[in-house]
C-alpha cells in the first residue's frame, strides 16, 4: 500500500503499455502506411483518428495510472469504479475511431485472427462477452481477488478492456463490414441494451444493506467516507457515469440519424403542393 493516496507512484508498466502503443501506432502511419493506404493522395491517418487515438492512450494511462489507480486498489471502491468506467466505455471507442481502416485489416489480417474478429463482434456476441465481463469484475470474490493479487487485477483488466474493444466495435470498428451490420435505429438499440446490465450491481452498491467488498471495509478512510458511503458512490458513478455516456452517445447517433432522414428543399416542396412524386424523370436518374 502506498505511504499516502498524493504519493507519486509512476506505474512504469503502464507508462511502457502506453509507449509502446503510442510509438507502434506512430511507426505504422508513416512506415507502413505507405504501403498498405489504398487511396493515393489521402493521409494514412487524418489529424482526427490520430488525435482520437491519442486520447484513448491518454484515458488508458489516466485509468490504470497514478493517481486513480492507488486510490482504487488501497483506497476507495468508487475510485475502482472509475477505473472500469474509463476501460469500459472511454477507451476503447477513442481507439477504435482513431484506427484507419488498411491499419485495422493490416491488424487482424485474413487469418484465423481476423476470422475470430468478425464473429465475436458480432452484435448478439459482442454484448454478451461485453456483460459477462462486466458482471465478472464486479463480483465481490473477483473484486477482493483483484486488490490482493496484481497479476490477477491486470489480467482481469485485460479482459474487461478486450470485451469492451468487441462490443464497441459493432458501432465503431475500423472495417466497414463488422460495423455497418447494423442500422441507425437497431445501433441505437444496442447501446441502450448495454444501459440495462450496469444498473443491477449499481443498485446492490446503492441500496445495500451491508457493503459487497470485504477489503474495502479494512482500507484507510478518505475524506471522511465510511465503507457504506464509498460503496454508494461507487454505484451511483456506475449508474450516472456509464448511462451518462451512453445516452450522450445514442443522441448524437440520434440527430445524426434523424437529420440524414429529413427530406431535401425540392422533397418538402412537392409535399407542401401535395404531390408525392416528381411529374417526371429527374435529370441524372438512370
Amino acid at each position: 500500500m502506498s505511504p499516502s493516496p498524493w504519493h507519486l507512484h509512476l506505474h512504469p508498466d503502464v507508462i511502457a503499455v502506453v509507449g509502446l502503443l503510442a510509438a507502434g501506432y506512430v511507426y505504422a502511419v508513416r512506415r507502413w502506411g505507405r504501403l498498405f493506404h489504398p487511396a493515393a493522395g489521402d493521409p494514412p491517418a487524418t489529424v482526427r483518428q490520430r488525435v482520437l487515438f491519442g486520447l484513448g492512450l491518454l484515458s488508458f494511462w489516466l485509468a490504470l495510472g497514478w493517481p486513480v489507480h492507488d486510490l482504487g486498489e488501497d483506497y476507495l471502491y468508487a475510485a475502482h469504479m472509475v477505473q472500469h468506467l474509463i476501460l469500459g466505455f472511454v477507451t476503447p471507442p477513442l481507439l477504435l475511431l482513431g484506427t484507419p481502416e488498411w491499419l485495422g485489416r493490416l491488424l487482424v489480417g485474413r487469418g484465423t485472427v481476423g476470422a475470430t474478429y468478425r464473429t465475436l463482434a458480432r452484435p448478439l456476441i459482442a454484448a454478451a462477452i461485453f456483460n459477462a465481463t462486466l458482471a465478472l469484475i464486479h463480483w465481490p470474490a473477483v473484486v477482493d481477488l483483484m486488490v490482493t493479487s496484481a497479476p490477477a487485477h491486470a489480467a482481469l483488466h485485460w479482459v474487461f478492456l478486450v470485451g469492451a474493444l468487441l462490443m464497441w466495435s459493432v458501432l465503431y470498428s475500423p472495417l466497414p463490414e463488422v460495423r455497418g451490420r447494423l442500422a441507425a435505429p437497431a445501433r441505437m438499440l444496442f447501446l441502450f441494451v448495454q444501459t440495462i446490465l450496469p444498473t443491477v450491481p449499481a443498485s446492490f452498491l446503492t441500496f445495500g444493506e451491508r457493503t459487497l467488498y470485504r477489503f474495502y471495509e479494512t482500507t484507510p478512510r478518505l475524506w471522511g467516507l465510511s465503507p457504506r458511503d464509498d460503496m454508494q458512490l461507487a454505484g451511483l458513478i456506475m449508474k450516472l457515469g456509464g448511462g451518462l455516456l451512453l445516452w450522450s452517445v445514442i443522441a448524437v447517433m440520434f440527430f445524426r440519424w434523424a437529420s440524414s432522414e429529413e427530406p431535401g428543399p425540392a422533397a418538402s416542396e412537392l409535399r407542401a403542393s401535395g404531390s408525392d412524386a416528381p411529374a417526371g424523370p429527374s435529370p441524372g436518374w438512370s
